[in-house]
């Protein structure tokens, strides 16, 4: 599937859930799945925020990142 149909199944999807370790402030994500594809969009947009779609490589990469404090501020 290629990026611009993962982005089109994922704006459909209803499984969008609160990513665990969202801020109460407003700084929160949501994660949605298609088969094949992660998704990501701003949970204060709901439906209207642009959605970032990740291959599940590309999204184990990034969790392992977060994991191991590689994007500590």
């Amino acid at each position: 599937m290629n990026n611009e149909d993962a982005v089109a199944a994922l704006a459909a999807a209803t499984n969008w859930h609160k990513a665990s370790y969202s801020k109460e402030n407003g700084g929160c994500v949501e994660v949605g799945l298609v088969p094949g594809t992660v998704g990501v969009r701003d949970t204060k947009l709901g439906a209207a925020s642009p959605i970032l779609a990740f291959d599940p490589a590309e999204w184990e990469a990034f969790i392992r990142g977060v994991k191991d404090g590689e994007f500590d501020i």
